[in-house]
């Protein structure tokens, strides 16, 4: 079968989650929701065998990544430009990976995730942003970066959208795993 190249795959893919830190967090809004979807495509990534490569922006400061997500990340290589592309560990472990697409999530969307994105299509990737996992404490500044992020070219997608995109087949192994996931019931706001 011949797949659109739109489309994200488990070979081609890697999962990068930004900054998702104990101090931050909470000043962002739908955080409980934005967590919540980051963990399941942490969970559908390590299901599905897609590269999972996280940062912490100044930990001293910001605390280290919230521990739901913190269990499941075994390295988070700490990152004091916004942009991960500033981050040698982070981008050594995305280089090593050896995949053309990533999928962003994290915070904020108007600075560490837009200059992370802008940075990685200017290296030459595709870079796909899953809206419902990321965000900004401010409304206007995560809605202007999503139009800006839109018109550089970058794909917008959702969480259950990447999962199925990473899954492709109800014949795969994973699907009811994958499946599960997708018909968690939401975090209440």
């Amino acid at each position: 079968m011949i797949r659109s190249p739109e489309l994200m795959s488990r070979e081609d893919s890697l999962l990068l989650v930004v900054d998702v830190q104990e101090k931050l967090l909470p000043a962002i809004g739908e955080a409980k929701r934005i967590e919540w979807n980051i963990r399941r495509l942490i969970d559908g990534a390590k299901l599905l065998g897609v590269p999972l490569i996280a940062t912490e922006q100044y930990p001293q400061g910001l605390g280290a990544t919230v521990s739901s997500l913190r269990e499941r990340i075994e390295h988070r290589p700490a990152k004091k430009t916004f942009s991960c592309a500033g981050c040698e560990k982070g981008m050594e472990g995305i280089v090593a990976a050896g995949r053309a697409k990533i999928l962003v999530v994290g915070i904020e969307t108007h600075v560490c995730v837009q200059q992370t994105a802008l940075d990685l299509v200017a290296a030459g990737y595709r870079v796909y942003l899953a809206v419902d996992a990321i965000g900004s404490r401010a409304a206007l500044d995560h809605d202007t970066a999503l139009r800006r992020l839109e018109a550089a070219g970058l794909t917008l997608t959702t969480t259950e959208s990447a999962l199925f995109e990473w899954c492709a087949t109800a014949a795969a192994p994973e699907f009811k795993s994958i499946s599960a996931l997708v018909k968690e019931s939401p975090p209440a706001s």
